[in-house]
């Protein structure tokens, strides 16, 4: 009889895909970036090497992320046309199939733990403004003020925004309209995710965003929609994906990577650039996904010019990387 070896515990994060060059960010910031991925990276494996399970440590992982005000999620979401900051997350199990997402909110300091609190408590999928809010505070989740949320380089973003009439990605900022940014900060922030192998075998994803700068009232993206931008199933990987949501939402592209390997019988490397070349180059969409299936094989695949990422593997050091090369 085959004897197969257990996949290492495996962790994978991102923090957003965008216009991100060499010639954008300064060592220092550069620095910022990778020690906040790696901080992400090592909270979720510590909880996988003690025997944790998938989905908390792709939760964990985000809370980091959702901490730092440099990510466009939690702390540092950008701002609606309105001047606030609505936030969305998801989570998804794959040993189950159970998920939770929340949209909308303002006040919660860490979405995705509200997402993971509707999936294990609520006894629904999906809560929405006022409801996931007054939710997440029967749960007892830290909540927080406007000021919190409010960060000068992401008000300044708005301004931007507003002066030239656009709805922005985080990461674009002044490129997406051919104009060189007073600041290279502006372009550099994302929504955030992981996504997890734990020592079981099973997989999880989660997600987490502040969405667009200068975004409509109410508008949702991809992020908490269940297969859009977050999907895990045991049998196929587990997705997390970042870029213009709505793209992502028409191509259902997370469950799509997961489609292909289950009815096509792709690999998780082939059906990942087919998903990214049919569902956004295709349709002329940008991002990216990161994606991990059970036996510890690994996409960090975009079609932007970088995407904050990393992934770490068993008791080895974390791997991150920011630019297309």
């Amino acid at each position: 009889m085959q004897v197969i070896a257990q996949a290492p515990v495996t962790l994978l994060v991102h923090g957003g895909a965008g216009t991100l060059t060499r010639a954008d960010l300064s060592p220092a910031q550069e620095r910022e970036y990778r020690d906040a991925l790696g901080q992400a990276l090592r909270a979720g494996q510590t909880l996988l090497l003690q025997g944790g399970t998938a989905l908390d440590a792709a939760v964990a992982a985000v809370c980091v992320l959702e901490d730092c005000p440099l990510f466009n999620a939690g702390k540092g979401s950008v701002f609606t046309h309105e001047g606030r900051n609505e936030m969305d997350a998801a989570v998804m199990d794959g040993a189950t199939g159970q998920a939770g997402a929340v949209a909308g909110v303002v006040s919660v300091r860490n979405p995705v733990l509200a997402a993971q609190a509707v999936m294990q408590r609520s006894g629904h999928v999906f809560l929405m403004g006022q409801g996931a809010e007054a939710f997440a505070r029967a749960q007892g989740l830290a909540l927080e003020g406007p000021e919190y949320f409010h960060t000068a380089h992401r008000w300044q973003q708005l301004q931007t925004a507003l002066a030239q009439n656009q709805v922005m990605l985080d990461h674009d900022g002044h490129r997406s309209q051919g104009q060189p940014a007073p600041e290279p900060i502006d372009r550099k922030f994302g929504t955030v995710g992981a996504v997890a192998l734990d020592a079981q075998g099973h997989l999880a994803a989660a997600t987490s965003t502040g969405g667009m700068t200068n975004k409509m009232f109410g508008r949702v993206g991809d992020s908490p929609l269940i297969g859009a931008g977050t999907y895990a199933c045991d049998a196929t990987a587990a997705v997390s994906a970042t870029g213009a949501g709505e793209f992502f939402m028409r191509g259902v592209v997370a469950h799509d990577i997961a489609a292909r390997m289950a009815y096509g019988g792709l690999s998780l490397a082939e059906a990942t650039q087919a998903t990214l070349h049919e569902k956004l180059d295709a349709t002329g969409g940008r991002g990216g996904v990161i994606a991990l299936d059970r036996h510890g094989h690994y996409q960090l695949a975009f079609n932007t010019e970088g995407m904050y990422r990393g992934v770490v593997q068993g008791e080895g050091p974390p791997q991150i990387a920011i630019y297309r090369d």
